[in-house]
C-alpha cells in the first residue's frame, strides 16, 4: 500500500487516558494520517456508553504532543465544536446522524463560520439513510460558511433485511456524490460499513479500487474490552497487516486499452437509449388504444408476467434476476406515467 493514501485510525470511544494513548502510539508505528476518537457519542438508546465528553480533548492533545499524531473527533453540536476547536484538534467529523439532519447541520455551519479557528478538514459522513440530497446539502452547508477542506466519509447505509453488512456499502450512491463534487476527497470506513473484523480488508480493497483517497478504521488496543461498538473494532497489529495487503490501483494505467472499452460502452448506451426510446413510443400507442377503448392503465396480471419473463430472460442471458428486476420496474413506472399523462387535461 501506498502513503499517499489518507489513513485515520483510532478507537470508536476515548475511554481513558491510557487506552488513548497505548492506542495512539501503537498506531503512530503503523505511518496512519490522524488518530480518531470519539468523545461523545449518540448512542440508540439511553444507559449505553455516551462517551467522556469534554475531558478526552486532553488526552487528544497528549497523543500529539507524544506522538506527533494529527488528532480527529466527532462533533454534534455548536458547543462540541467550540471545545474540539479552543483545545487545538486538528480534524472534526460530522457522523450519520449528525448529516441526516440539516437543522443540526446548518447549526454547526453558522458556529463554524463564527470562529476565529477552522479545522484543517472537516469530514461528512454519509447520511444513515440512503439519501445523496441530504449528504449533498451537508457539504454545501458546509462550503456555505467558508469551509473548503471538506472530506466525504462512506459508512454504509442503514437497510433493513441485511445480513451481511451493518450499514449495506450502496456504492452507486457515493460514486454519485464523487460525480456531483469531483474534487472533493472521499474516504471509505469499513468498520461501520462491515461491522465484523473480516470484512474490513475486503471492503477496504473495493473502496480503493473505486479509487478512494483513504480509509477510516476503528482500531482498538484491546478490542474485547471496549465499551462501544467492540465486534467491528481491531488492533493496531491488525490495522497493519491489513494496509501491508492493500493494492493501490494506478488511475493511468492501460488507459488508451481503458479508452476503446470506453468507446464500446458509449456506443451500447446510445443503443439502449434508442431502443428505450422506441419502447416508450409503443407505450404511448398502447396507452391510446387503453384510452379509446375505455380500458384502465394499470393492468397488474400482465405487470407481473412480464417481470417473472424478463427475470428467467436475464438470467439466459448471464444476467443478475434482481438487476433484471429492478430494471422492469423502472420501466414500467415511465410506461405509466407515459399513458397517465395521455389523459391528464392540457391547458
Amino acid at each position: 500500500m501506498k502513503s499517499k493514501l489518507m489513513i485515520i485510525a483510532g478507537p470508536c470511544s476515548a475511554e481513558s487516558r491510557d487506552q488513548v494513548l497505548q492506542t495512539a502510539e501503537a498506531l503512530a508505528k503503523t505511518g496512519i494520517y490522524a488518530f480518531r476518537a470519539g468523545l461523545w457519542k449518540p448512542r440508540t438508546r439511553p444507559g449505553m456508553f455516551e462517551g467522556v465528553g469534554a475531558k478526552g480533548l486532553q488526552w487528544l492533545s497528549d497523543v500529539k504532543k507524544e506522538t506527533g499524531l494529527k488528532t480527529c473527533c466527532e462533533v454534534a453540536t455548536p458547543e462540541h465544536l467550540t471545545l474540539a476547536l479552543e483545545a487545538g484538534v486538528d480534524i472534526l467529523w460530522i457522523g450519520a446522524r449528525t448529516t441526516a439532519d440539516p437543522f443540526a447541520v446548518q447549526a454547526l455551519a453558522d458556529a463554524v463560520k463564527d470562529m476565529d479557528k477552522t479545522p484543517e478538514a472537516l469530514l461528512i459522513k454519509n447520511p444513515v439513510n440512503p439519501d445523496v440530497e441530504l449528504w449533498a446539502g451537508a457539504l454545501e452547508r458546509f462550503h456555505n460558511s467558508g469551509i473548503r477542506q471538506i472530506i466525504l466519509v462512506h459508512r454504509g447505509f442503514s437497510s433493513y433485511g441485511n445480513q451481511l453488512y451493518r450499514n449495506i456499502p450502496l456504492w452507486h450512491i457515493p460514486i454519485e456524490m464523487k460525480r456531483r463534487f469531483p474534487g472533493i476527497p472521499m474516504l471509505c470506513d469499513p468498520s461501520h460499513m462491515g461491522g465484523k473484523p473480516q470484512l474490513i480488508a475486503p471492503i477496504s480493497q473495493q473502496a480503493l479500487d473505486l479509487m478512494y483517497d483513504g480509509l477510516m478504521i476503528e482500531c482498538h488496543i484491546n478490542p474485547d474490552q471496549a465499551l462501544s461498538d467492540k465486534a467491528q473494532q481491531i488492533t493496531p497489529i491488525q490495522l497493519e497487516k491489513i494496509l501491508s495487503h492493500l493494492k493501490v490501483r494506478e488511475n493511468s494505467q492501460n488507459q488508451q486499452s481503458l479508452e476503446s472499452f470506453r468507446s464500446q460502452i458509449d456506443s451500447l448506451d446510445e443503443s439502449i437509449l434508442q431502443i428505450l426510446s422506441k419502447r416508450m413510443e409503443v407505450s404511448r400507442q398502447i396507452g391510446e388504444y387503453k384510452q379509446q377503448h375505455n380500458m384502465p392503465v394499470l393492468q397488474s396480471q400482465r405487470y407481473s408476467q412480464i417481470v417473472e419473463n424478463r427475470k428467467e430472460l436475464a438470467q439466459s442471458m448471464g444476467l443478475d434476476s434482481d438487476f433484471a428486476k429492478q430494471l422492469m420496474e423502472i420501466i414500467h413506472k415511465e410506461s405509466v406515467k407515459v399513458q397517465l399523462d395521455q389523459r391528464t387535461p392540457k391547458d
